[in-house]
C-alpha cells in the first residue's frame, strides 16, 4: 500500500490532519477543508471520502479499510478507535424512493427531495465489512455490527447488531476499556 507524505497531505488542504496519519495515495478525498483526521489515523486504498457541509471528523486510532465509502452533506463523525471494514458505506444524504421525487446526482434540486442527517459512530465502535449506515444514525460506544448490515436505527452503546435491518443480539464485552487505559499509559511513558 502507498501512502502519501507529509508534504503531499498539507498541500490537499485538510482542516486538520494529526500526527502519525496515514492516507492511501489510491484512496479519494473530496471537499478535503471539511475533513479532519486524527493521531494515529489509517485510511487504506480506494475508500472515498466526500464531505459536505456538515464535514467528516475522525478521531485517534480510526481504521478505514479498503473501498470504504463515507459521504453526505450531513455530519459525520468518527470518533477514537472505531474502524470501518471493507466496503462498508456511510451515508449523511438520501434520496427520497417514493416516486414522488427524482433522484440522482445529474437532477436540478427542485426536482428531488434529498434530505440529510447526521452519523455518529462512537469509540471502540467496529462496523463489518459490506454494511450500509444511512443518514441520521448514532452507532454508540463499544457498538460492533456484523457484515452485510443494513443500519437504520440507533444502536445501543456495547451492542451487537447485525442483519437487514441491523438487530441487537447480544451485549459486547468492555474488556477494551481497560486497554485503553493501559494503552494509554504506555503512549504517556513514551512520550
Amino acid at each position: 500500500m502507498s501512502f502519501l507524505d507529509s508534504e503531499q497531505i498539507k498541500s490537499m488542504g485538510f482542516k486538520s490532519v494529526g500526527e502519525n496519519v496515514l492516507l492511501s495515495s489510491k484512496a479519494s478525498y473530496y471537499n478535503c477543508k471539511n475533513i479532519s483526521i486524527g493521531n494515529n489515523t489509517r485510511i487504506d486504498d480506494f475508500a472515498v471520502l466526500s464531505a459536505g457541509e456538515g464535514g467528516i471528523e475522525i478521531g485517534c486510532h480510526v481504521h478505514i479499510a479498503i473501498g470504504v465509502s463515507i459521504m453526505g452533506a450531513g455530519k459525520i463523525l468518527i470518533e477514537d478507535f472505531a474502524g470501518l471494514s471493507s466496503r462498508v458505506s456511510v451515508y449523511s444524504s438520501n434520496d427520497d424512493y417514493s416516486g414522488m421525487f427524482m433522484t440522482g446526482p445529474t437532477i436540478p434540486a427542485e426536482f428531488t427531495n434529498v434530505t440529510d442527517g447526521a452519523v455518529t459512530i462512537g469509540r471502540h465502535a467496529i462496523v463489518g465489512s459490506g454494511t450500509v449506515i444511512l443518514p441520521n444514525i448514532n452507532i454508540n460506544e463499544g457498538v460492533a455490527v456484523g457484515a452485510l448490515s443494513l443500519v437504520t436505527k440507533d444502536c445501543e452503546e456495547f451492542g451487537i447488531y447485525m442483519g437487514t435491518p441491523a438487530k441487537k443480539i447480544k451485549e459486547r464485552k468492555r474488556d477494551l476499556l481497560e486497554l485503553e487505559k493501559k494503552l494509554n499509559k504506555v503512549k504517556a511513558f513514551v512520550s
